[in-house]
Formats: C-alpha cells, structure tokens, sequence
C-alpha cells in the first residue's frame, strides 16, 4: 500500500526551502524599499546578487516540492 503523505522529512525540507524562499524574496524587497531613486553601480549589483540567491531559493524550494511528491510540471500555457 502506498503511503497518501510524503515522509515527515521530505514535508519538513519543503517547508525549510519554502521558508528560505520567503526570506530571499524579503530581501529583494527590501532592497527594493530602500533603492534610491537613481541606483548606482553598486545598486545594480547587490540587485543582481539578491535576485540569483532568490533563484536559487526557488529551484530549491521546487526540488524540494518535487520530492515531497508535489510535481506540477509546465506553468505555462500550451502554444497551440
């Protein structure tokens, strides 16, 4: 018989990566918040950091989805 829940482990790591996730997004907005009104080199760097850590959060938080059993596949829509 197979289990209807993941294992609690598998639950608890999405939970962590979702969580991580959050906390990046927190900080691009953050960032955003306090931008001056024209960013300088330095702004669009630390942006540009802040938006790879976010992409990374968030291909840890799928993978860890995926394993947790809640594969979605393709968001986008169908061309056709």
């Amino acid at each position: 018989m197979t289990d209807l829940y993941p294992p609690a482990d598998d639950r608890e790591l999405l939970r962590e990566a979702a969580a991580a996730h959050t906390a990046a997004t927190r900080q691009v907005e953050a960032f955003l918040r306090r931008l001056p009104e024209v960013p300088d080199p330095a702004d669009v760097t630390e942006y540009a950091n802040l938006l790879s850590r976010e992409d990374r959060a968030r291909s840890e938080r799928d993978a860890a989805a995926d394993a947790a059993g809640l594969m979605i596949g393709s968001m986008e829509p169908d061309q056709g």
